[in-house]
Protein backbone atom coordinates (compact mmCIF):
# COMPACT_ATOMS: atom_id res chain seq x y z
CA UNK A 1 0.00 0.00 0.00
CA UNK A 2 2.84 2.57 0.86
CA UNK A 3 4.40 1.64 -2.50
CA UNK A 4 1.34 2.66 -4.14
CA UNK A 5 1.17 5.66 -2.66
CA UNK A 6 4.46 6.35 -3.64
CA UNK A 7 4.24 5.79 -7.29
CA UNK A 8 0.92 7.95 -7.19
CA UNK A 9 2.74 10.83 -4.96
CA UNK A 10 5.67 10.22 -7.75
CA UNK A 11 2.87 10.31 -11.08
CA UNK A 12 1.05 13.08 -9.76
CA UNK A 13 4.53 15.32 -9.46
CA UNK A 14 5.54 14.45 -12.77
CA UNK A 15 1.75 15.47 -14.51
CA UNK A 16 2.21 18.48 -12.68
CA UNK A 17 5.51 19.46 -13.65
CA UNK A 18 4.19 18.39 -17.71
CA UNK A 19 1.22 20.68 -17.35
CA UNK A 20 2.77 23.79 -15.56
CA UNK A 21 5.50 23.82 -18.16
CA UNK A 22 3.10 23.02 -21.01
CA UNK A 23 2.25 26.31 -22.99
CA UNK A 24 2.82 29.56 -24.20
CA UNK A 25 5.08 32.19 -21.91
CA UNK A 26 5.83 35.69 -22.76
CA UNK A 27 8.33 38.59 -20.82
CA UNK A 28 11.63 39.87 -20.70
CA UNK A 29 15.18 39.05 -20.68
CA UNK A 30 17.09 42.18 -18.96
CA UNK A 31 20.68 41.96 -20.38
CA UNK A 32 22.50 45.37 -19.04
CA UNK A 33 21.07 48.27 -20.84
CA UNK A 34 18.21 47.16 -22.07
CA UNK A 35 15.16 44.31 -22.68
CA UNK A 36 14.42 42.24 -24.81
CA UNK A 37 10.99 40.41 -25.55
CA UNK A 38 10.68 36.46 -26.19
CA UNK A 39 7.56 34.36 -26.71
CA UNK A 40 7.85 30.72 -26.35
CA UNK A 41 5.95 27.74 -26.50
CA UNK A 42 6.36 24.32 -24.79
CA UNK A 43 4.31 21.02 -25.40
CA UNK A 44 4.82 17.09 -25.07
CA UNK A 45 3.75 15.26 -27.50
CA UNK A 46 4.19 11.26 -27.47
CA UNK A 47 6.38 11.71 -24.61
CA UNK A 48 8.60 13.91 -26.29
CA UNK A 49 8.76 18.18 -25.55
CA UNK A 50 9.62 20.29 -28.18
CA UNK A 51 9.26 23.92 -28.69
CA UNK A 52 10.24 27.12 -30.71
CA UNK A 53 10.54 30.69 -29.53
CA UNK A 54 10.04 33.99 -31.26
CA UNK A 55 12.52 36.94 -30.38
CA UNK A 56 10.94 39.82 -32.50
CA UNK A 57 14.30 42.08 -31.86
CA UNK A 58 16.61 39.95 -33.34
CA UNK A 59 13.68 39.11 -36.17
CA UNK A 60 13.87 35.35 -34.67
CA UNK A 61 10.22 34.09 -35.23
CA UNK A 62 9.85 29.94 -34.70
CA UNK A 63 13.07 28.46 -34.05
CA UNK A 64 12.93 25.30 -32.47
CA UNK A 65 14.29 25.06 -29.28
CA UNK A 66 17.24 22.22 -28.30
CA UNK A 67 17.95 20.39 -24.96
CA UNK A 68 14.34 20.89 -23.16
CA UNK A 69 14.58 19.41 -19.85
CA UNK A 70 11.51 19.38 -17.01
CA UNK A 71 12.15 18.48 -13.83
CA UNK A 72 10.12 18.47 -11.15
CA UNK A 73 9.27 22.35 -11.08
CA UNK A 74 12.66 23.12 -12.78
CA UNK A 75 12.92 24.37 -16.66
CA UNK A 76 15.40 24.52 -19.18
CA UNK A 77 16.41 24.54 -22.93
CA UNK A 78 18.56 26.09 -25.33
CA UNK A 79 18.78 28.37 -28.83
CA UNK A 80 21.63 26.67 -30.51
CA UNK A 81 22.99 28.59 -33.70
CA UNK A 82 19.91 30.84 -34.59
CA UNK A 83 21.78 33.87 -36.49
CA UNK A 84 25.06 32.70 -34.37
CA UNK A 85 23.39 32.94 -30.83
CA UNK A 86 23.84 30.08 -28.94
CA UNK A 87 22.01 30.67 -25.49
CA UNK A 88 20.20 28.66 -22.71
CA UNK A 89 17.26 29.26 -20.55
CA UNK A 90 17.33 27.47 -17.05
CA UNK A 91 14.64 28.78 -14.48
CA UNK A 92 11.85 27.34 -12.19
CA UNK A 93 8.44 26.88 -12.86
CA UNK A 94 5.81 29.19 -9.96
CA UNK A 95 2.65 27.64 -9.29
CA UNK A 96 1.61 31.65 -10.26
CA UNK A 97 2.17 30.23 -14.25
CA UNK A 98 5.69 32.13 -13.78
CA UNK A 99 9.06 30.96 -15.07
CA UNK A 100 12.15 32.79 -14.03
CA UNK A 101 15.51 32.21 -13.69
CA UNK A 102 18.54 32.77 -15.78
CA UNK A 103 19.57 33.74 -19.39
CA UNK A 104 23.37 32.48 -20.42
CA UNK A 105 24.96 33.41 -23.53
CA UNK A 106 28.83 33.49 -24.18
CA UNK A 107 29.53 32.96 -20.31
CA UNK A 108 27.19 36.13 -19.81
CA UNK A 109 24.15 36.01 -17.78
CA UNK A 110 20.88 37.80 -17.34
CA UNK A 111 17.85 37.34 -15.76
CA UNK A 112 14.23 37.02 -17.46
CA UNK A 113 11.29 36.72 -16.21
CA UNK A 114 8.29 34.72 -18.50
CA UNK A 115 4.75 34.57 -18.01
CA UNK A 116 2.23 32.05 -19.15
CA UNK A 117 -0.54 33.59 -21.63
CA UNK A 118 -2.10 30.19 -23.11
CA UNK A 119 -1.87 27.22 -24.93
CA UNK A 120 1.14 26.19 -26.86
CA UNK A 121 1.63 27.53 -30.26
CA UNK A 122 4.83 25.30 -31.31
CA UNK A 123 6.37 26.45 -34.93
CA UNK A 124 7.70 24.04 -36.67
CA UNK A 125 11.06 24.49 -38.61
CA UNK A 126 9.03 24.53 -42.90
CA UNK A 127 10.78 21.66 -44.98
CA UNK A 128 13.15 22.10 -48.26
CA UNK A 129 11.12 21.94 -51.76
CA UNK A 130 12.96 20.70 -54.81
CA UNK A 131 13.78 22.98 -57.42
CA UNK A 132 12.63 23.11 -61.01
CA UNK A 133 15.60 21.53 -63.35
CA UNK A 134 16.66 25.01 -64.75
CA UNK A 135 17.49 26.05 -61.55
CA UNK A 136 19.90 23.35 -60.58
CA UNK A 137 23.65 23.40 -60.65
CA UNK A 138 25.89 25.83 -60.13
CA UNK A 139 25.40 29.53 -59.75
CA UNK A 140 28.35 32.11 -59.12
CA UNK A 141 28.17 36.16 -58.59
CA UNK A 142 29.70 38.92 -56.57
CA UNK A 143 28.67 42.01 -53.97
CA UNK A 144 30.28 44.78 -52.45
CA UNK A 145 30.62 44.96 -48.95
CA UNK A 146 32.75 47.57 -47.57
CA UNK A 147 34.21 47.92 -50.21
CA UNK A 148 35.59 44.43 -50.37
CA UNK A 149 34.07 42.27 -53.08
CA UNK A 150 32.17 38.84 -51.99
CA UNK A 151 32.44 36.45 -54.96
CA UNK A 152 29.31 33.86 -54.53
CA UNK A 153 29.42 30.14 -55.61
CA UNK A 154 25.70 28.80 -55.17
CA UNK A 155 25.05 24.61 -56.05
CA UNK A 156 22.10 23.48 -56.11
CA UNK A 157 20.86 19.88 -56.62
CA UNK A 158 17.89 17.91 -56.04
CA UNK A 159 17.31 15.30 -52.96
CA UNK A 160 14.73 12.92 -52.06
CA UNK A 161 13.54 15.37 -49.23
CA UNK A 162 13.87 18.46 -51.22
CA UNK A 163 16.66 20.83 -52.89
CA UNK A 164 19.88 21.16 -51.13
CA UNK A 165 22.34 23.54 -51.34
CA UNK A 166 26.32 24.56 -51.29
CA UNK A 167 26.61 27.95 -50.51
CA UNK A 168 29.65 29.87 -50.43
CA UNK A 169 30.89 33.45 -50.40
CA UNK A 170 35.15 34.32 -50.77
CA UNK A 171 35.72 37.56 -49.29
CA UNK A 172 39.43 38.03 -47.39
CA UNK A 173 38.34 34.45 -46.50
CA UNK A 174 36.13 31.45 -47.88
CA UNK A 175 33.06 31.18 -45.90
CA UNK A 176 30.94 27.90 -46.62
CA UNK A 177 27.40 28.66 -45.44
CA UNK A 178 25.47 25.43 -43.43
CA UNK A 179 22.35 25.82 -45.75
CA UNK A 180 19.17 24.24 -43.79
CA UNK A 181 16.57 25.69 -46.04
CA UNK A 182 15.97 25.81 -49.46
CA UNK A 183 12.48 26.41 -51.42
CA UNK A 184 11.20 27.71 -54.87
CA UNK A 185 7.42 29.24 -54.94
CA UNK A 186 7.13 30.09 -58.55
CA UNK A 187 10.09 32.00 -59.54
CA UNK A 188 11.04 32.78 -56.33
CA UNK A 189 14.51 31.42 -54.98
CA UNK A 190 14.96 31.43 -51.04
CA UNK A 191 18.46 30.08 -49.68
CA UNK A 192 18.25 30.24 -45.91
CA UNK A 193 21.36 29.94 -43.13
CA UNK A 194 19.79 30.07 -39.75
CA UNK A 195 23.21 29.45 -37.83
CA UNK A 196 24.20 32.35 -40.18
CA UNK A 197 21.82 34.42 -40.18
CA UNK A 198 22.17 34.71 -43.76
CA UNK A 199 19.92 34.28 -46.58
CA UNK A 200 19.18 34.67 -49.73
CA UNK A 201 15.79 35.59 -52.03
CA UNK A 202 15.90 35.72 -55.84
CA UNK A 203 13.78 35.55 -59.04
CA UNK A 204 14.70 33.19 -61.33
CA UNK A 205 14.46 35.02 -64.77
CA UNK A 206 14.58 31.82 -67.60
CA UNK A 207 14.91 34.23 -70.39
CA UNK A 208 18.19 36.05 -69.30
CA UNK A 209 18.95 32.24 -67.34
CA UNK A 210 19.93 34.46 -63.98
CA UNK A 211 18.87 34.51 -60.81
CA UNK A 212 18.32 38.59 -59.10
CA UNK A 213 17.87 38.89 -55.81
CA UNK A 214 18.99 40.17 -52.36
CA UNK A 215 21.88 39.15 -49.93
CA UNK A 216 20.84 39.41 -46.36
CA UNK A 217 22.71 39.08 -43.66
CA UNK A 218 21.10 40.40 -40.40
CA UNK A 219 19.85 44.61 -40.54
CA UNK A 220 22.25 44.48 -44.37
CA UNK A 221 20.76 43.83 -48.00
CA UNK A 222 23.19 43.97 -51.29
CA UNK A 223 21.94 43.01 -54.44
CA UNK A 224 23.20 40.27 -55.81
CA UNK A 225 22.57 38.73 -59.52
CA UNK A 226 23.67 35.08 -59.91
CA UNK A 227 24.39 33.86 -63.15
CA UNK A 228 24.76 29.90 -64.19
CA UNK A 229 28.28 28.79 -64.03
CA UNK A 230 29.97 27.77 -67.46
Amino acid sequence: MRLMLVLVFACAVVCSAEENATGRWEGEVNVPDREFTVVVDLEQVDGSWRGSIIIPSLNTKGVALADIAVNDSSLSFALKGERGLDATFKGNLSADGTFAGDFSQAGNRAPFALKKIGPPQVETMPASTKVAPEIVGEWKGEYQMFGTPRHVTLKLTNGDKGAMAEFVVVGKKVNNLPVDLVTQQADLLTIDSHQTGISYEGRFDKNANEIKGTFLQGPVELPLVLRRSK
